[in-house]
């Protein structure tokens, strides 16, 4: 494979609510370089309108931890606590990446930092709210979520967001299209870099 070739991995993360997801539908759909969506893998349970395969893959806790004592995930974190998993499964990466495509995967600090690791060149993203205030009356809109489960967020968050001067870019996602125009922009930037 010719470094003109070679695929590329992107990491967006972000705190929960943040609109990671609606964000990175549209990158994918708008996207100047040949962009394949990685698939995690998660213990929870779907949300209302997730689609096992496209949103997640929603593994029970035996079939998440037989892949994990296989060995098959780039990286997989127990977050919250002692609450749900989850991983990024190989072979959502590697073929993608050895046939010359870029791959975004939606994960963690903590994951992020595990595959910065393994990928130096890996391209990351921070995508935040304005403000922690914004974040929780995102996190409170969603209905989803019992009073203690959004604090247990909230506290990540504040962690999170702590961490993301150490990524290669932050966008605030007060503004979808301006957030994915902005993605979109650093992934145009990036493959001009690659060649130059």
């Amino acid at each position: 494979m010719t470094p003109e070739r070679a695929g590329r991995l992107i990491v967006v993360s972000g705190p929960s609510g943040v609109g990671k997801s609606t964000v990175l539908r549209r990158v994918v759909e708008r996207s100047p370089v040949p962009l394949a969506r990685s698939v995690s893998a998660t213990t929870r349970a779907a949300r209302p309108g997730e689609i096992d395969g496209v949103d997640y893959y929603f593994w029970d806790a035996e079939q998440f931890e037989k892949h994990r004592a296989a060995g098959d995930f780039l990286e997989c974190f127990q977050v919250f606590g002692r609450g749900d998993w989850y991983g990024t499964p190989r072979s959502e990466v590697e073929p993608r990446l050895s046939a010359g495509q870029w791959v975004l995967l939606e994960i963690d600090v903590q994951g992020a930092r595990r595959i910065v690791e393994a990928y130096p060149a890996t391209v990351t993203i921070f995508l935040r709210t304005e403000s922690i205030e914004e974040l929780e009356r995102r996190l409170r809109g969603r209905n989803t979520e019992t009073e203690s489960r959004i604090q247990q967020r909230l506290e990540r968050a504040r962690a999170e967001m702590a961490a993301a001067g150490r990524y290669d870019y932050q966008i605030i996602n007060d503004d979808v299209d301006r957030a994915v125009r902005e993605v979109c922009d650093v992934l145009t930037q990036v493959e001009k870099n690659q060649h130059a």
